[in-house]
């Protein structure tokens, strides 16, 4: 079972409150969180690309830095762990991702892969006058589907002459190819979104759900599966969760319920409101799922509350569901969570005895 960290690229991580921790995204904090990742054994650390905040009196994401810059950075101080970057992909055409990716796959030594991210979040793209339309909702994974078309082309082939109705290549060509498959991941939550992903993916990032209901996004992987078999591809789901551990259930707790109580609202209220603004969003969208009036001061992904060894089982129900090839991790607290993590939870789980004992070899 791979476990992976989703890194805080942008201002105070995924908690939308005034009372959970208060942090500004750097190299610095991104480096020391992916170094204790990989020095726990943790297999990948992946970054999003967010361009426009919540605002709020948290200034919510109002602060990002810039994923595939961040990750080269990344790759030149790590040995091991994989590194997946956020490409936005109306902001960034194909033919230079292929070319980004390929020289930070050089960088990592072959630990290099990229997110599609096809836009949800339209004022990140109106503010730069880079939206096409409202059309765009509807249309994002065939414009995905393009665009990742494009860089296998140029990865495997080194040029690309493909003639679409959203990009024209002209013999367009890269030179030195990555000698290796660089992975290509998303997070795709709809019938289509998985689609996508079944078709053109390694792996589907999905949100866990509920609070302390490990299992309870059992049918989430299951669409993935799903959706696999009909293109015949070995895809599997990658499921995100929040983790808040401390010595008992009740110190945890006091945590959250205090992370809840300090909810900004006013930048949930925007989150709201942009998610609104796709009128083709089907219920199991990615834009839906985080908007569900559950636990929207972390954008109800799953959120496992509790005593190390609490979560330590909740994570191991998590990886026993069918089609669940790896979990994604955020902390409240970045630095403090991967120590817990690595010291005191993930050596109680079950799903990673093979891994810690390859590390200790």
């Amino acid at each position: 079972m791979d476990i992976g960290v989703f890194i805080p690229i942008n201002n105070n991580g995924w908690i939308i409150s005034a009372t959970s921790p208060q942090y500004m995204p750097s190299f610095e904090l991104n480096k020391a969180v992916v170094q204790k990742a990989e020095g726990y054994g943790l297999d990948f650390a992946l970054s999003m690309i967010k361009l426009h905040g919540f605002g709020g009196k948290t200034e919510f994401w109002d602060h990002g830095l810039e994923s595939f810059t961040l990750m080269a950075a990344l790759a030149s101080v790590t040995k091991r762990i994989r590194l997946f970057a956020s490409t936005a992909v109306l902001t960034l055409p194909p033919a230079m991702v292929a070319r980004m990716a390929a020289t930070i796959d050089d960088v990592s030594g072959g630990r290099f892969g990229v997110n599609i991210v096809s836009g949800w979040h339209k004022i990140e793209y109106t503010q730069m006058g880079l939206w096409p339309g409202d059309e765009h909702f509807a249309k994002r994974y065939d414009y995905s589907t393009e665009y990742v078309r494009i860089l296998r082309e140029l990865w495997e082939d080194g040029v690309s002459d493909h003639k679409g109705d959203y990009f024209q290549m002209d013999k367009c060509v890269l030179s030195p190819r990555p000698p290796g498959r660089i992975p290509v991941v998303s997070a795709g939550q709809s019938d289509r979104g998985m689609e996508f992903a079944a078709e053109w993916c390694e792996y589907n990032f999905c949100l866990g759900e509920g609070l302390n209901e490990p299992t309870k996004a059992a049918g989430v992987p299951a669409r993935v599966l799903k959706a696999a078999e009909k293109t015949g591809r070995d895809v599997g789901a990658y499921m995100l969760y929040m983790v808040i551990a401390d010595e008992t259930d009740e110190a945890a707790f006091a945590k959250w319920d205090s992370y809840v109580a300090g909810a900004d609202q006013e930048a949930l209220a925007h989150l709201f409101g942009k998610a609104a603004e796709d009128k083709t969003a089907s219920a199991d969208s990615t834009a839906a799922a985080m908007t569900r009036a559950a636990n929207p001061v972390n954008f109800n992904m799953g959120t496992l509350v509790g005593s190390y060894a609490k979560v330590a089982a909740m994570l191991d129900e998590v990886a026993a569901m069918p089609g669940v090839k790896g979990i994604m991790l955020t902390f409240d607290d970045f630095l403090k969570g991967m120590d817990d993590f690595g010291t005191r939870i993930q050596p109680l789980m079950a799903c990673r005895k093979d891994r810690l004992a390859i590390a200790a070899e």
